[in-house]
């Protein structure tokens, strides 16, 4: 199955290189580039990609911006700066991943994979100092209040599950810890999404933050 990749990006040289790694891989193809967000939100609507791999910076919308109006793809930022407020933003507004630039090359085509397969693409050690971050901090005043967090019809096995989940572990760790098939996890998984209306699997990890499953750490930091 081909992965229907959209390129946002304000710089022609890096969607040049971009180009010419994805269309060297097989199971990938570009289906539309942009070099500004509003572009992007247009491309998600009517070229229909699996993924958009989405600059931060760029004139106009941001990808920050680009990426909250997009509800029909997977959005991967891929950007030169990893600041916090970028993270945030960028899990805010439902990206699935964050990468820098400076990556590997082949790290970046696995991340669009992990991304059009609707996992998360941040590792289980960095999710859960990103997420007990996040979850501690408050809503932008600009923002509105947002409503809170309910788990109606949410089974009890599911729970183990979304909490495993807020943890940082994959499919096949968690089927390893409740001594389920791999492919039942995955459809648990699935299931919380569809009941918890989330985008992703980073979304799933912050639902179980919002419902005290997973508390952030309180004996300090660690780098």
């Amino acid at each position: 199955m081909t992965i229907r990749v959209v390129l946002a990006d304000d710089q022609p040289l890096i969607r040049a290189g971009l180009r010419v790694l994805v269309a060297d891989t097989p199971d990938m193809e570009i289906v539309g580039e942009a070099g500004t967000g509003a572009e992007a939100v247009a491309l998600a609507e009517r070229a229909a990609p699996d993924v958009v791999v989405m600059d931060i910076r760029m004139p106009g919308m941001d990808g920050i911006e680009a990426t909250r109006r997009i509800t029909t793809a997977h959005v991967l930022m891929l950007t030169t700066f990893d600041d916090d407020e970028y993270v945030y933003g960028s899990l805010r507004a439902g990206a699935a991943g964050f990468l820098v630039k400076d990556m590997a090359l082949e790290e970046i085509l696995a991340a669009i994979r992990v991304v059009a397969n609707g996992d998360a693409l941040i590792a289980p050690s960095v999710t859960r100092r990103l997420i007990a971050e996040f979850a501690a901090r408050p809503e932008p005043r600009s923002e509105p209040a947002p409503e809170p967090r309910r788990a109606d019809g949410v089974t009890d096995r599911e729970r183990e599950v979304l909490t495993l989940v807020g943890r940082g572990m994959s499919n096949a760790e968690i089927a390893e810890e409740l001594y389920i098939s791999v492919a039942t996890a995955k459809a648990h998984v699935a299931r919380l999404l569809a009941k918890l209306g989330a985008r992703d699997r980073v979304q799933l990890v912050i639902a179980a933050y919002e419902l005290g499953l997973v508390r952030p750490p309180t004996g300090g930091s660690t780098t």
